[in-house]
C-alpha cells in the first residue's frame, strides 16, 4: 500500500440552492468560488498547490497541508472569503449570488495516488451537510454569506483558544445528527449576533505545535475601502492590511 497516514486539517464548502440556476450561472458561481477560495488561502499563508482538493459538484473539500495551523482555516481564511463573497454579492445579479456552508474538521486521513480517505473525511461531509448549518444560513439575512460548523475536535483545539481574529463567543453549540454520524459541533454566522451562552470561555493556552501567536484580540472584521480587512483588538488598537497586528 502506498498511502501514508497523516493528520491534517480539513475544509469542505457547499453552495447554498445551486441547482436550478442554469449552466451559464452555474459555470459562474464555481468560477467565483474557486478564485475567491484561492485568493483566501493565499492570504492565509497556505498554497493552494500544497493542497489537496476534490470537486464537489457544488463544492469543493479541501485537504491542508499538514504544516498549516488549524487557526488559519478560520483566520484569516474564512473571513477573507467571507469579506469576498460579501463583495461578490453586492454587485452580482440574483442567480449568480453565493452563499456558502463551511465546514472544518482535523485527523488523521490517508494519503496516496489514488486519493485522499479516512474516517475524518466522513465527519466533515456529515458537517457540510448538517440540518443546523442549513437552517441557520437559510434563516439568516442575506448580508451573511457563509455560515460555519466546526467539529468538537477543531473547536477544543483552536476556536477555544481564542486565537488572534476567533472569538469562541461568536460560536454556540449544536446537535448534529446526519445519518450514522451523532455529535455536538460549533456554529458560526458572520455578522450574526453573538449567540448567549453556549460557548466556552477562551482558554488562555497555546494550540500545541502550532505556530501561531497566543491569544488575545479581534473582536470586530470589516472591509476597510478596498484596503484590506480591519482587525480591531480588545483594547482598541486597529491594523487595516489584510494580517492582524503583531
Amino acid at each position: 500500500m502506498d498511502a501514508v497516514l497523516e493528520y491534517r486539517p480539513l475544509m469542505a464548502v457547499d453552495i447554498e440552492r445551486s441547482g436550478g440556476r442554469g449552466d451559464v450561472a452555474l459555470l459562474r458561481i464555481r468560477e467565483v468560488l474557486l478564485n475567491t477560495l484561492q485568493e483566501a488561502l493565499k492570504e492565509s499563508g497556505i498554497d493552494w498547490q500544497d493542497c489537496r482538493i476534490n470537486d464537489l459538484g457544488d463544492g469543493l473539500r479541501i485537504v491542508a497541508p499538514a504544516w498549516a495551523p488549524k487557526s488559519r482555516l478560520i483566520h484569516p481564511l474564512f473571513h477573507e472569503l467571507v469579506v469576498r463573497l460579501h463583495a461578490h454579492n453586492r454587485t452580482a445579479a440574483g442567480p449568480t449570488r453565493i452563499r456558502l456552508r463551511v465546514a472544518l474538521h482535523a485527523g488523521d486521513v490517508w494519503l496516496g495516488r489514488a486519493g485522499v480517505a479516512g474516517g475524518p473525511l466522513e465527519v466533515l461531509a456529515r458537517l457540510l451537510d448538517a440540518r443546523p448549518a442549513r437552517e441557520a444560513l437559510a434563516g439568516a439575512p442575506l448580508t451573511v454569506p457563509a455560515s460555519l460548523l466546526v467539529s468538537q475536535h477543531f473547536y477544543d483545539e483552536t476556536v477555544r483558544h481564542g486565537y488572534p481574529g476567533i472569538d469562541p463567543e461568536s460560536f454556540r453549540r449544536v446537535d448534529v445528527t446526519e445519518k450514522e454520524y451523532s455529535a455536538n459541533a460549533w456554529l458560526h454566522l458572520p455578522g450574526a449576533a453573538a449567540p448567549t451562552g453556549g460557548a466556552a470561555a477562551p482558554d488562555q493556552a497555546v494550540e500545541p505545535h502550532r505556530r501561531d501567536r497566543p491569544a488575545g484580540l479581534s473582536k470586530m472584521i470589516n472591509k476597510a475601502s478596498g484596503h484590506g480587512v480591519v482587525y480591531a483588538t480588545q483594547n482598541g488598537n486597529q491594523n487595516i492590511n489584510g494580517r492582524p497586528p503583531e
